[in-house]
């Protein structure tokens, strides 16, 4: 036992006792635990803000398409975009193409991430993954399409960061099927992964449009559209998810517990970032799916 304890009194020595122990490390497992945890946290964040997004894709363009009412993609002419053009059949049809595709990726690229769901139902993720790798390829080509043939805007630095994104997806896709090819599953597991950041990229732009609106009327900074975020933003939507996947597996391989911990209470604040956003951006959707005026 300390010295310093067996020579104080009985009120001094609970109270150094109390002291040492506050000051004792979070246990290995704990940390461990908390990067399963904080992946949980994300995962279900992530599924809740791609469902509805997939239920606003549906409606909006699915439905118009459907009731061949696809002038109303025009509501988002007060945001500056018009993506419906009167006797442009083929790049409406690219546009609904390229937007449905959107949607089938917000709900069947979660099912690709559960281990669960490849260990019980391997029939179920092959399907599932063979018409995931087709759309988000066709997510890219017509997305290759809007922004380098069919609009007659001079190419700007977001179109840019759309293309680097379409790489991205393209070249996540080939490596994605050649692991599971070569049956390189830890591979293909972290291929996937990161197919599904890129090709969710764009969701991840307004989410975080979004949050970085709210976060910064929050603290008083008054944030507007002008600022460089935006600029930035165009490249971070698939760079920030990409480089805390990396984070993520390295702190998964890592024996060094407070690495788990640091990227855990990384991975923590990131997502609550994003669930600001996606709350948010939930109620424009809805405000875009309705027949009033659209609001920010």
């Amino acid at each position: 036992m300390d010295k310093t304890l067996e020579n104080a009194s009985a009120p001094e020595a609970i109270k150094k006792t109390t002291t040492i122990k506050s000051r004792q490390p979070l246990p290995i497992k704990t940390r461990g635990k908390a990067l399963s945890y904080s992946v949980i946290f994300w995962f279900i964040s992530v599924l809740l803000g791609q469902w509805f997004f997939f239920y606003y894709i549906i409606k909006f363009y699915g439905f118009s398409v459907i009731n061949n009412n696809m002038e109303i993609w025009n509501r988002w002419e007060v945001m500056g975009a018009t993506p419906y053009h009167a006797g442009d059949f083929a790049g409406n049809m690219a546009f609904a193409a390229h937007a449905i595709g959107a949607g089938i990726v917000a709900f069947g690229g979660v099912f690709q991430l559960l281990p669960k769901m490849r260990s019980r139902f391997p029939a179920f993720h092959r399907v599932n993954g063979y018409v995931y790798l087709l759309t988000v390829i066709l997510l890219a080509l017509s997305g290759y399409y809007l922004v380098w043939f069919r609009d007659t805007n001079p190419i700007q630095l977001g179109d840019i960061g759309t293309s680097i994104n379409g790489s991205l997806i393209l070249g996540f896709a080939y490596l994605t099927v050649h692991s599971a090819i070569k049956k390189d599953i830890e591979s293909h597991r972290k291929w996937a992964i990161c197919l599904f950041l890129v090709s969710n990229a764009q969701w991840f732009l307004r989410v975080g449009v979004f949050s970085y609106l709210i976060t910064g009327t929050t603290l008083g900074l008054n944030p507007a559209f002008g600022d460089p975020f935006f600029t930035l933003w165009t490249f971070g939507c698939f760079l920030i998810p990409l480089l805390t996947a990396q984070l993520f597996f390295y702190a998964q391989s890592s024996r060094n517990p407070r690495v788990k911990l640091a990227v855990s209470i990384t991975l923590c604040v990131l997502t609550l970032l994003m669930l600001i956003g996606i709350m948010g951006y939930t109620p424009f959707l809805l405000s875009v799916m309705s027949e009033g005026p659209i609001s920010m």
